[in-house]
């Protein structure tokens, strides 16, 4: 049987008069569950965090660095970086053990950042020491002609791929999902439903670690930019099941 374990509760802002959702928009924004397929011991099969407040991330505690600030955007509540020294540390890694993965974020990168971003940062620890390994997964940004491009990057075990692809600009202050998807012999990014790069890779499991949002878990490249939500599927989706970007709730986006 199919639990499910309810992550951040969700808030919707009616402005000027009731947001009409439809079934489907209605499913799939309060689709922001914990999925197991087993017992309570059972490791979450997709997990969904909600930027909608900086003490906890899909149930998980959460360490603040800076003075992240929790905003109104045009989908609801999210977090917001100032790319200076803003961040958030969560305990766990939630695509630790798996084969094939598809993560997806809803984010907004903002004008006047470094040049390099990191604004999500999935890390593997030694069980022994609790150090950091070289096994991890990041999203990143790059910023190119005032517009930016997305950098992917995955290794275990020295096996890596980085996809980066800056012929392919996109406009900074617009809200954006991007996606991360390994099948088990490739990976491939999108932004939005655009595939963006692709490469072979032979990924093996990670083990147990921690995250970070807003830089890189060694607390530098930081992000300036939004949060939404980031859902974290322990397989690899097709791609007209990914993520779809949530309802409009508010006319106007959170500064």
């Amino acid at each position: 049987m199919m639990a499910i374990r309810w992550s951040n509760q969700l808030e919707f802002l009616c402005l000027a008069g009731v947001v009409m959702l439809s079934q489907l928009a209605y499913a799939q924004i309060f689709a922001t569950a914990v999925q197991t397929t087993g017992g309570a011991s059972s490791v979450p099969q997709v997990e969904v965090w909600r930027f909608d407040q900086i003490g906890l991330l899909g149930g998980h505690p959460v360490t603040v660095f800076g003075h992240p600030r929790v905003i109104e955007s045009p989908y609801g509540k999210a977090v917001v970086f100032n790319g200076v020294d803003d961040a958030l540390f969560v305990g766990v890694h939630p695509l630790a053990g798996v084969s094939t993965f598809t993560w997806e974020v809803v984010f907004r990168p903002d004008a006047d950042g470094a040049r390099e971003q990191r604004f999500f940062h999935l890390q593997e620890q030694d069980p022994g020491t609790g150090e950091d390994t070289d096994n991890r997964m990041l999203f990143e940004i790059r910023i190119v002609d005032g517009q930016w491009c997305l950098d992917s990057f995955a290794t275990t075990a020295g096996q890596k791929l980085t996809l980066l692809n800056c012929k392919l600009l996109h406009p900074l202050g617009k809200w954006y999902r991007v996606t991360a998807v390994y099948d088990g012999k490739e990976l491939r990014n999108y932004v939005g439903d655009e595939l963006e790069g692709s490469g072979e890779l032979k990924l093996g499991p990670q083990l147990a670690g921690h995250s970070s949002a807003g830089v890189r878990i060694n607390k530098i490249d930081y992000f300036k930019g939004a949060i939404f939500m980031a859902r974290m599927t322990r397989h690899a989706l097709p791609q007209e099941q990914f993520l779809k970007m949530p309802p409009l709730v508010v006319s106007q986006p959170g500064k």
